[in-house]
Formats: C-alpha cells, structure tokens, sequence
C-alpha cells in the first residue's frame, strides 16, 4: 500500500505543480491583457488627438459655412419672392387702371356709335314706312 501511496503523493505533487503554473500563466495572462488595453487605449487617444480631432475642427468650419450660405440663399429668396409678389401686385394695379381707362374712354366712343346706329335704323325705318 506504501508504493500506491507514494505514486499517489507523486501524482498529488505533479497536480499540485500543474495548478501552481495555470495560476501563474492567469495571471500573467490578465498582466498581459492589461498592458495590451492600456497600450490600445494611448494609441485611440493618440489618433483622436492627431486625426479625428482636426478633421472634426474641419467638418465644424464646414457646417458653419454651410449653415451661413443656407441662411443667405432663405434670405435672398425671401427678398426674390417679396419683389415678384411687389411686381405682380404693380402688374395687376397697372392692368385694372388700363382697364378702366380704355372702358371710360371707349364708353363714349361706344355710346356715340350706338347713338349714331339707332339714328340710322330710325331713319332707314322711316324711308320704308314712306
């Protein structure tokens, strides 16, 4: 029984041994793993320094711009439509004015014509009646 133990104590002591090695490759493991995040952390903030962060003062100045050039355009075309309805309301007066002018001056010329042919018709009437 003496040599199953000692095999047994030495498969102990080989466990044993093995569990002492998976604990230290754990933790070398996780040391690892935390060296490689805080070097993936300095390197993300190292390009957000060099790269995102001008291109974001660009993009800004961009939107700016844009956003000016928006606000000129929505004026100058509330300016257009101001002066197209100022010109149609001008166009419209200017119409009902000649309108009026031409029926005031017409109406005369009209009335005389329609005088002058009730005169004819009354005097054509009379040579058929004579």
């Amino acid at each position: 029984m003496s040599a199953e133990l000692g095999t047994t104590n030495l498969l102990l002591g080989v466990m044993a041994a093995i569990s002492v090695l998976e604990a230290v490759a754990i933790i070398g493991l996780g040391v690892a793993g935390f060296v490689v995040y805080k070097r993936v952390t300095e390197l993300v903030a190292g390009l957000e320094i060099r790269q995102v962060a001008p291109t974001m003062v660009r993009v800004n100045a961009i939107l700016d711009d844009v956003k000016g050039v928006t606000a000129k355009v929505r004026e100058e075309t509330e300016r257009v439509d101001q002066a197209i309805h100022t010109t149609i309301e001008r166009i419209d007066d200017t119409a009902y004015r000649v309108r009026a002018n031409v029926r005031q001056k017409t109406s005369r010329v009209v009335g005389f014509i329609r005088g002058l042919r009730v005169a004819l018709e009354s005097v054509m009437a009379t040579r058929h009646h004579a």
